[in-house]
């Protein structure tokens, strides 16, 4: 735990499905009782040596800069701001070059995954060091998301659209660990989307590792689940990690 860890978040949501419930901000400040999503996850991050966040953001960045600035806790926080809409793909690129660390985290701003952060730099020091690793869940429903197919060893073997295939299965959690040499070796355009454009493209030419959580997880993109946080969050045991 003594080297630099590192994290991107991708904080450039419109919050488009969101609009009829909070104001016009980034979807990541959304309020959930009172305080902006994205505090929730800092909070939870800065239990695991996290020392540095990029902030991966674009539309109305002003919110989250003059809300945070530059330190939050005893992490250093930096922006990558987009000029235009990059996807996520293009999103990682750009705060890359904020990056030092040889391999990053990057984790979704709208969607709260109470990943072990401790165990997966281990599993993806252990297994895939060189490539990248994901956080994978298993949910009731894998219509909203899209599946994913993995084999007993963590081995990513197939992708499936969003609604594709219904009922229990596996889903993509939006939780990554990146090896930033792996990543540039993609040549990937400017403007991409990570999860289509590489993770569903990669796991044909090399191993792409999935850890399996099976913690609390939420993706705020929609009214309901939005709600459903309000009164979630008031139970979190935050001396769980």
């Amino acid at each position: 735990m003594n080297k630099s860890r590192e994290v991107i978040i991708l904080a450039g949501g419109l919050g488009t499905r969101l609009q009829d419930v909070i104001d016009d901000i980034p979807k990541p400040m959304a309020p959930i009782n009172g305080r902006p999503f994205l505090e929730y996850q800092l909070d939870y991050l800065s239990h695991y040596d996290i020392n540095h966040i990029v902030f991966s953001v674009g539309y109305k960045y002003e919110v989250i800069q003059n809300h945070f600035g530059n330190k939050y806790k005893n992490i250093s926080i930096d922006y990558a701001i987009e000029e235009t809409p990059l996807g996520t793909g293009g999103a990682i690129s750009l705060a890359l070059q904020k990056i030092s660390s040889e391999n990053v985290l990057v984790i979704n701003g709208d969607t709260f995954f109470r990943v072990n952060y401790g165990r997966l730099w281990k599993f993806h020091t252990d297994n895939n060091p060189n490539g990248i690793s994901m956080v994978l869940r298993l949910v009731d429903n894998v219509e909203r998301y899209g599946a994913v197919d993995a084999d007993f060893r963590g081995i990513v073997r197939n992708f499936s659209e969003k609604g594709k295939k219904y009922g229990k299965g596996v889903i993509n959690g939006g939780v990554y660990m990146i090896n930033r040499d792996c990543f540039y070796d993609l040549n990937l355009p400017e403007i991409c989307s990570f999860e289509r454009d590489c993770l569903e493209i990669i796991y044909h030419k090399r191993i792409l590792f999935g850890m399996l959580c099976s913690r609390y997880f939420i993706d705020i993109g929609i009214p309901e689940d939005y709600e459903k946080a309000q009164d979630e969050f008031l139970a979190f045991n935050d001396n769980d990690f």
